[in-house]
């Protein structure tokens, strides 16, 4: 792939342009919204040549000679130029370092071989874009060249550990959520048990009708008794009384703490994503409104129950944080605690010296 010299954006640094000449960056930087000049950069100037250092006890060695900017030194083994800098990219002689990225051809005494025209951090072929090496080009150049792709992870990104801690299984979330449906249950058996009982002795005639007919084989709705004109007011009360009890069992308890009674027990917790706080009255009652206020809708054909199906499987499908609809929504994650240890003992007792003796 080919790309023309020019001004473009620098991928390493957004807010910077640098000179392209159709091998590597050249020249420094400018910001992106300033116009830039006709043409390439001018050429940087050369570094003065390093002092000689004068040793103790001995005559002076002068330094090695330096050539232009962005020369490597080559082996101080080579013959009959011992310390002399090579310029980048000069190939053929003993110890004379090439360009960055480039790798050593087999069977070639000090013959450094030519990579590719750039390469990341994934490995590959020498070469390749996406293989190992560093970018080539001049003096501080980052990143592939304009149009190039950056590379991308090698293999399975890592899991995340939200806060330094592991994401919750599905399998402990199930059982949290299990046993907190299991409590708000027990509640409304408490609470909503009366108004439960009228419903059904509303509804009871109609009930008993239809499935003698059914059993039967009767499939006509003639002379079916009436549904109490009570039940559907009944209806309303138990969900909006199961709806209330749910919300005051579930969301003081997450807003303080992020753990409900289940969560304990499973040794969950949920977090915010962005912080290790405690989740907050109003980040705890969008989490719980998203799965919780589907109740209501229990009476139009199960449709609040499809809604919280879905919910509730949502973080089989999610990655890589498997949240679930509900945590998306307040941006939090379920993560999972250590186990408590016990606390050894502080103080070793002294056999030596047994209770109850004095020295």
């Amino acid at each position: 792939m080919s790309v023309e010299p020019g001004w473009y954006v620098d991928p390493a640094e957004p807010e910077t342009r640098r000179w392209w000449d159709g091998e590597g960056w050249i020249g420094a930087p400018i910001p992106v919204d300033v116009t830039p000049p006709d043409g390439p950069p001018p050429a940087e100037p050369e570094p003065e040549p390093a002092a000689p250092t004068p040793t103790s006890g001995g005559p002076t060695t002068p330094a090695p000679p330096l050539g232009t900017p962005g020369q490597a030194g080559s082996w101080s083994g080579q013959a009959g130029q011992p310390g002399q800098v090579g310029l980048p990219g000069q190939v053929g002689q003993p110890g004379q370092v090439g360009l960055p990225g480039q790798v050593g051809q087999p069977g070639q005494a000090g013959q450094p071989g030519q990579a590719g025209p750039w390469s990341g951090p994934q490995p590959g072929r020498p070469g390749q874009p996406g293989s190992g090496g560093a970018w080539p080009g001049q003096p501080g150049q980052s990143g592939p060249p304009p149009g190039w792709p950056y590379p991308q992870w090698p293999g399975r990104p890592p899991v995340p550990r939200p806060h330094g801690l592991p994401l919750a299984s599905y399998g402990a979330r199930l059982v949290a959520r299990l046993i907190d449906f299991g409590v708000v249950f027990l509640l409304n058996v408490l609470v909503n048990g009366w108004f439960v009982w009228r419903y059904f002795e509303a509804i009871e005639p109609y009930l008993r009708e239809t499935m003698r007919r059914a059993l039967n084989g009767d499939t006509s709705t003639e002379g079916l008794p009436q549904i109490d004109d009570q039940a559907g007011g009944l209806q309303v009360v138990i969900l909006l009384i199961a709806t209330a009890l749910w919300f005051a069992y579930e969301v003081p308890s997450m807003a303080a703490r992020g753990q409900t009674f289940g969560k304990r027990l499973a040794r969950v917790r949920a977090l915010p994503v962005e912080t290790d706080q405690p989740l907050g009255f109003g980040r705890a009652f969008r989490r719980w409104s998203t799965l919780g206020l589907p109740t209501l809708l229990w009476y139009c054909c199960g449709l609040g129950l499809l809604f919280q199906f879905v919910d509730a499987v949502s973080p089989l499908f999610d990655q890589p944080l498997r949240q679930a609809l509900h945590d998306k929504r307040a941006q939090t994650v379920v993560v999972q605690l250590p186990r408590a240890r016990p606390d050894a003992p502080t103080t070793p007792r002294d056999r030596a010296d047994p209770p109850g003796e004095s020295p």
